[in-house]
């Protein structure tokens, strides 16, 4: 059975273009990828603030159960093309038999890992649209941290970042976490509570002193463990060298 909950439409507080990020070559440009927390329930001032500044396609990566409470939101009346593309398929099946334990800095570094491996060709074919499309792609989760933090990774490495680029720019959500949390609880809260678990036992990790940089440093050297390039699942799920060229391409171009 699907939550209820109170919709409260409001400005995203973790969005941000990639624009200014180096990557081999040069400098990415800015209107090429913008990672974001929840863009199902932004303002409708916000959704055509989006499209004037060039959006064209929107990623979602939230769980089909996530997309069943909120749904498209403000931008589905824009014209945006929307690829669904959940990296994690069932939330509660993910979630069975965590405590709060499972979610500290350390621990979503190994997840990220597992969550690679395990949605390689939702990843493949996100970085495929991002190199397609005519304008700007916006991919988002929840809070566009972790999934979004995962997607916003490696569509870097792909681009030739360093790991400290990419660690810099994961970062930079640690700042936003309290707005974060405020803004996607009514959401969150009633998703956790279908599962049985309370929020604020789930996201007291958030509030650890422990850097969250340790969680993508584990994804970056995880994949290097596993498989040598951390682009190795990616490939094998059908990302090819043409459309890393073309992301290569759109991300210099002037």
């Amino acid at each position: 059975m699907t939550a209820t909950i109170d919709i409260q439409l409001s400005s995203p507080v973790n969005l941000r273009d990639l624009g200014g990020t180096a990557i081999e070559g040069g400098i990415m440009r800015e209107g090429l990828a913008v990672r974001a927390d929840d863009l199902s329930v932004i303002t409708e001032t916000d959704a055509a603030a989006l499209v004037e500044r060039g959006l064209t396609a929107v990623i979602d990566l939230r769980s089909t159960f996530e997309v069943s409470m909120t749904g498209r939101g403000p931008l589905a009346s824009q014209p945006v093309a929307y690829h669904h593309l959940p990296l994690l398929a069932d939330i509660g099946e993910g979630m069975a038999g965590r405590g709060p334990a499972a979610f500290t800095h350390e621990a979503m570094g190994h997840s990220y890992v597992r969550m690679v491996d395990g949605a390689a060709s939702q990843l493949a074919t996100a970085l495929t649209i991002m190199s397609l499309s005519p304008g700007a792609t916006a991919f988002h989760c929840a809070a566009g941290r972790d999934r979004t933090g995962v997607l916003a990774a490696l569509l870097l490495v792909s681009l030739g970042a360093t790991d400290d680029e990419i660690v810099a720019d994961y970062s930079r959500t640690e700042q936003n976490m309290a707005a974060i949390q405020k803004r996607i609880r009514p959401m969150m809260g009633a998703m956790l509570a279908q599962f049985g678990f309370d929020i604020d036992e789930m996201t007291a990790f958030a509030e650890s002193k422990e850097p969250m940089a340790v969680s993508m440093r584990i994804l970056l050297d995880g994949l290097r463990e596993r498989h040598g390039d951390p682009l190795s699942p990616l490939r094998a799920a059908g990302l090819g060298d043409e459309t890393i060229a073309r992301l290569r391409a759109r991300a210099l171009a002037a």
